[in-house]
């Protein structure tokens, strides 16, 4: 029979995440610890935050050499040794952390830790700065299936890569952790902006602070969340006659301000990966500054409204069309008579936004230059010529890009698919069309050519010229210096329309 039980979910780490790391801080007495697990429990009730606690893991008996168990002059091994909790003790403050509500969160420091930690249940496994690069370690930390967490103080970035790819290649929950090993840490030292380093080099990975700096100090932690960190770590203890606690950790107090900064903290930051919707107050204090859109002359029902027919002043109308509103993009035309003097106003007037067409436009003549494999210079600006206006341009218009115009002119044409440029002359230019790519039907005075790449044709002063393509095509059009008004249409109405082209400056990003 197929066994249909379904796996358990895979453990992943809450965001934010504060961690209370008791580490040594229990001073080997059972009761002291389940007292600081306690009262750290009661701060915890009062945030919104998640909470873990955090124990660490030695096998006392194999990690110190047996040469020196008894060495009470070295610093570590008279720490660890003086306070040791046995089997059942462990267990007894793991079963009073997951009691508080609390995720129980382990660092060990050998391999056989790591099965204590299993065995025990953890929710977290958490790598110390001093073991992220103990390979021995890490192979054993990477067969449990629980999310790792790994502090990175004096670390070089090499490393970090190192052990970000093994943990990415065997599919680990793993987080990092901004941390510098002084203990306490002076405000010079905390060097907060790593968190920049590691989001930028890691951008996949969740980041986070571990700090130790003076427990009062409180302004990191803000600093930190500001900067995107998600995960926090805080050495934590309790003060009695009998164990003092150490300048890097914080007592039950000092821990509630830490917490009611980070509260704080993102409060003010406030929304994250999105943009906020602004308040009512605040869109109507902003349309109060901004300058309404009045006609200069009287604007008859049914006429574009221009650039050149209004002007921009305060105070802005209730209805009123603002500067902000006005772009090359977004027509408008009167739906009624507009007094000279008198507003603009939404009411009064039909809007087009032409952007999305625009863009279109763009997105077409890139291609084609692509599939030309013509190289346009970064700054040349695109002249969009739309005869009959952008309605008509799939039918009527080119682009071009003037590469140069100096005693001599070079621009580049392109013709879209199915286009066509309306017979005009020019009274002083003489040019010569250069066919790059595609195909191009060319009427010179009434006369028929079809032109293809390599195709050369000079059209001199007073030569009535047309040209379409079904194809699409590319041509340089090279000739004597360009005139502005040299450019005579045989179709008056294209002569009459002064708005007949549309500019761009950055257009190939």
């Amino acid at each position: 029979m197929l066994d249909k039980t379904l796996p358990e979910p895979r453990k992943t780490l809450p965001e934010p995440l504060f961690v209370f790391e008791l580490a040594n801080n229990h001073m080997g007495d059972i009761e002291h610890g389940l007292r600081i697990i306690s009262e750290f429990g009661a701060v915890a009730r009062d945030y919104e935050f998640s909470f873990a606690f955090k124990l660490q893991f030695r096998e006392l008996d194999t990690f110190i050499h047996p040469a020196f168990k008894d060495r009470a002059d070295i610093k570590y091994i008279k720490r660890f040794s003086e306070t040791r909790l046995d089997n059942s003790a462990i267990s007894r403050l793991v079963a009073a952390i997951k009691a508080e509500g609390f995720l129980a969160m382990c660092t060990p420091f050998d391999e056989s830790s790591v099965d204590r930690i299993v065995e025990e249940g953890f929710d977290i496994l958490k790598i110390a700065s001093c073991s992220f690069t103990d390979w021995p370690l890490l192979e054993k930390i990477v067969l449990t299936d629980l999310p790792i967490i790994g502090s990175t103080a004096g670390v070089e970035c090499i490393d970090i890569d190192n052990v970000v790819a093994f943990m990415r290649h065997r599919d680990k929950d793993f987080a990092l952790m901004s941390c510098v090993a002084q203990y306490p840490t002076p405000h010079a030292a905390l060097q907060l902006n790593q968190i920049d380093l590691l989001k930028e080099r890691y951008p996949n990975l969740r980041i986070g602070y571990s700090t130790h700096e003076d427990p009062d100090e409180t302004t990191p932690v803000a600093i930190a969340i500001a900067k995107g960190a998600a995960l926090f770590e805080k050495h934590i203890g309790i003060a009695t006659r009998t164990y003092p606690l150490n300048a890097y950790s914080a007592n039950p107090a000092q821990t509630r301000a830490w917490l009611d900064a980070a509260r704080r903290a993102y409060e003010i930051c406030g929304l994250s990966g999105q943009r906020i919707e602004p308040t009512g107050q605040e869109l109507a204090a902003l349309r109060d500054l901004r300058r309404g859109v009045f006609a200069k002359r009287l604007i008859a029902k049914g006429e574009r409204v221009r650039s050149d027919d209004v002007f921009f002043a305060i105070p802005t109308h209730p209805g009123q069309i603002t500067a902000n509103d006005w772009s090359k993009y977004t027509l408008f035309t009167a739906a009624e008579d507009i007094p000279a003097g008198a507003p603009v106003n939404e009411a009064g007037t039909n809007r087009e936004q032409v952007r999305a067409k625009v863009f279109s436009i763009v997105s077409r003549v890139k291609n084609l230059l692509a599939e030309s494999k013509g190289v346009v210079p970064g700054e040349a600006e695109l002249e969009i010529s739309h005869h009959f206006g952008l309605e008509s341009f799939e039918q009527y218009g080119i682009t071009m890009v003037t590469v140069v115009n100096r005693g001599y002119c070079k621009k580049l044409i392109v013709v879209l698919p199915g286009q066509k440029h309306p017979e005009q002359f020019h009274k002083l230019k003489e040019e010569t069309f250069h066919v790059l790519h595609g195909e191009l039907r060319l009427w010179l005075d009434g006369e028929e050519r079809v032109c293809g790449p390599g195709s050369v044709v000079t059209i001199a002063p007073g030569v009535r010229h047309a040209f379409e393509s079904e194809t699409g095509a590319v041509f340089e059009e090279i000739s004597s210096t360009h005139f502005a008004n040299d450019s005579f249409y045989t179709d008056e109405a294209i002569n009459k329309n002064a708005h007949r082209k549309t500019l761009l400056r950055y257009w190939l990003a």
